[in-house]
């Protein structure tokens, strides 16, 4: 799951909206005030939303932080409605001072949501092979092909076949033909 981190330039601030959201069920890190603080807690997770005032204390305004956290967060700025002037041009969803805990919890759930989405669609997406691992499986094939008289989508579909018999990757098949007939 995700994980929330919650960053204003007040501590008591952070420490009352981390405490909030710990109540109603979210996983949330140390409460920050500070952009480095924000950056450092986000490098040691994996994904989420960090959920920030518009300035912190060390001067970092939103945007900045925005460039320096890990492409696996998304970013909830909490402000008057007045700065969210580049929100919509770097993805960064906002929610308008005073916010009410409803409004926050259903904006976190959608943004979670659209989180789990993604990483759905990454997975379901087929891993790009390298060209190494490419060339080993069009040697694989050629020497199917020559030596067993295959075409190429037969014999791109016995090492498939083999790959899921074995339960070994496509590459892995593809090793274990070409030792097979270089060795043999």
């Amino acid at each position: 799951m995700s994980t929330l981190i919650v960053a204003f330039p007040k501590i008591e601030e952070a420490k009352a909206v981390r405490n909030l959201l710990v109540r109603k069920g979210y996983e949330v890190a140390i409460p920050c005030i500070t952009g480095a603080q924000v950056i450092n807690q986000a490098d040691n997770l994996s994904d989420g939303i960090i959920i920030c005032g518009y300035k912190l204390s060390d001067n970092m305004i939103y945007t900045e932080l925005n460039e320096y956290k890990p492409k696996s967060f998304e970013m909830l700025l909490v402000a008057s409605r007045n700065l969210w002037g580049d929100c919509q041009d770097n993805d960064i969803v906002c929610a308008a001072m005073p916010i009410k805990v409803n409004d926050l919890c259903s904006t976190i759930e959608m943004m979670l949501q659209a989180q789990v989405r993604r990483r759905r669609k990454l997975r379901s997406q087929p891993r790009r092979r390298s060209p190494q691992e490419q060339k080993i499986i069009d040697d694989a094939k050629a020497i199917l092909m020559e030596r067993n008289n295959m075409s190429e989508p037969e014999a791109f579909r016995y090492i498939q076949k083999c790959s899921m018999d074995s339960g070994n990757t496509m590459v892995e098949s593809a090793q274990m033909v070409i030792s097979i007939y270089d060795g043999g």
